[in-house]
């Protein structure tokens, strides 16, 4: 079982991580039949049969606090480059992967490159390459997020250029990756117009934890009667801090406010940088 998400399949999975021993490099556990992200009562906020809410609560913690361990040792790597770090996070179909390809291209002579995170396939990171860009696709078999181990591995097959943008493309999943920290500057939630307002009320530990959150295909809005401010709105109401753009990249509407944002925090990591 997957404390963190509460997910079960009935399968025995194996991880590319490690989250008992820090010289392991994969570990088993069984999950337990039941419901995906089913929310028991009690202070670990989830129902596992056999298991506590005492002892969930420490399993998590200790999930977590290596991941922190892991992600610790990214950042220091990708600050000693003054790398600038996004975690690009949302639902599936959220158009993640279309916003990256258009992004990379506006980005011509900037030096970056992408962590692509998936279940299965390389479909993704085959699409990022071929705009130009360096990618290595991350598969997390059964596994619903990232992590700072997986991340610390693609890392190092990266040769990450100093001032540069890195990417990291996670798993479609509003849940889990809200709460792996990967090493990285910042969370990018994207957000479809088509998706619903009160998408961010749903998941609010994702919005919470991000600095900056897209509203992709605006130019579907019109089509889908959605309230364009009602999305800024509940937003708001979850995270008063986060910045919002509004884009298309099938149109490239608002595409100039997203890369001058990337530009201009770039440019604040290199100026850190310098003054350290």
């Amino acid at each position: 079982m997957c404390t963190v998400c509460g997910c079960g399949d009935g399968q025995v999975k194996v991880h590319t991580h490690d989250h008992t021993h820090d010289h392991d490099h994969s570990h088993q556990y069984s999950h337990e039949q039941g419901n995906c992200h089913h929310y028991g009562q009690g202070a670990a906020g989830t129902s596992v049969p056999g298991f506590s809410q005492d002892r969930l609560i420490e399993i998590e913690t200790d999930i977590l606090s290596k991941n922190d361990r892991y992600a610790d040792r990214n950042r220091s790597k990708l600050s000693a480059l003054d790398v600038f770090a996004i975690n690009l996070v949302s639902s599936p179909g959220s158009g993640k992967t279309t916003l990256l390809c258009k992004t990379i291209e506006a980005l011509e002579d900037v030096p970056l490159a992408v962590i692509e995170g998936d279940q299965q396939t390389q479909n993704d990171a085959e699409r990022i390459r071929a705009t130009g860009a360096p990618a290595i696709q991350v598969n997390t078999g059964k596994g619903c997020h990232l992590d700072g181990h997986m991340v610390g591995h693609a890392i190092e097959h990266l040769a990450l250029g100093t001032n540069s943008v890195l990417f990291i493309e996670n798993v479609g999943n509003l849940v889990c990756p809200a709460s792996f920290d990967l090493g990285e500057d910042c969370k990018v939630a994207i957000l479809s117009v088509t998706e619903g307002e009160d998408k961010p009320l749903k998941y609010p530990d994702m919005f919470t934890a991000a600095r900056l959150a897209i509203l992709n295909k605006v130019d579907l809005a019109p089509y889908c009667d959605v309230d364009l401010d009602l999305y800024e709105a509940n937003l708001r109401r979850v995270n008063p801090h986060i910045e919002i753009l509004r884009l298309s990249a099938r149109t490239g509407e608002g595409m100039q406010a997203w890369t001058a944002w990337l530009r201009d925090n770039l440019a604040v990591k290199a100026q850190r940088g310098a003054a350290e």
